[in-house]
């Protein structure tokens, strides 16, 4: 399989922070890693959180936190990848981690690797979800200037909503006959696409 962690300076410099850390207190950091890594408006640790962390894992702030976004994004690129423990154990070995963190990483991923999977499917990555669609034709038979006038456009009412809002938000667009064309084109494309995939 081909690597899906490149090692850059910043993973380099992140794996010497991560082979200092007791494996004890890494075991604790990586749990709650996975607990609370699908909660992308949340952040990991609070303030407070921190300051303890920097003390117990002996890290100044910036190196603690390269050392959880590194250790978050081996877990992104895990669930991404749906990649399996042994391919994970492989990957980290290749990035000179010590072979306690390696084992530590690759059981928690063995364990906590599909549940987290699906949080992550579960989750919505967009901020809005479409929930109705709504239309409306109309005619403008002229104007001011133009006593013999036809131009046709098309009004569609999008049902939108948000995880944190009960109820769905109105938004409409306006489309003359062209832009409708290329709309329901660009719509044709991603339809074909999707059933491409499945």
């Amino acid at each position: 399989m081909a690597s899906i962690i490149k090692e850059t300076q910043s993973i380099k410099e992140a794996v010497t922070h991560i082979n200092s850390v007791d494996l004890n207190k890494f075991s604790r950091l990586l749990s709650r890693i996975f607990q609370r890594l699908h909660l992308k408006e949340e952040r990991l640790f609070s303030k407070e959180e921190e300051e303890k962390l920097q003390s117990a894992l002996s890290l100044e702030k910036q190196s603690l936190n390269l050392v959880v976004e590194t250790v978050s994004f081996i877990i992104e690129q895990a669930v991404y990848h749906n990649v399996k423990p042994a391919s994970l154990k492989q990957q980290l070995e290749n990035l000179h981690l010590h072979q306690d963190k390696v084992d530590a990483i690759s059981q928690a991923w063995a364990t906590a690797g599909p549940e987290t999977i699906e949080k992550f499917r579960q989750k919505i990555f967009a901020p809005r979800k479409l929930e109705h669609v709504g239309w409306q034709l109309n005619l403008q038979m002229g104007q001011a200037t133009q006593a013999k006038l036809k131009a046709p456009s098309a009004v569609l009412e999008f049902g939108v909503s948000s995880e944190n809002s009960e109820c769905p938000q109105k938004l409409f667009v306006q489309f003359s006959h062209q832009e409708l064309l290329e709309f329901y084109n660009k719509l044709e494309v991603v339809q074909a696409q999707l059933d491409s995939l499945t």
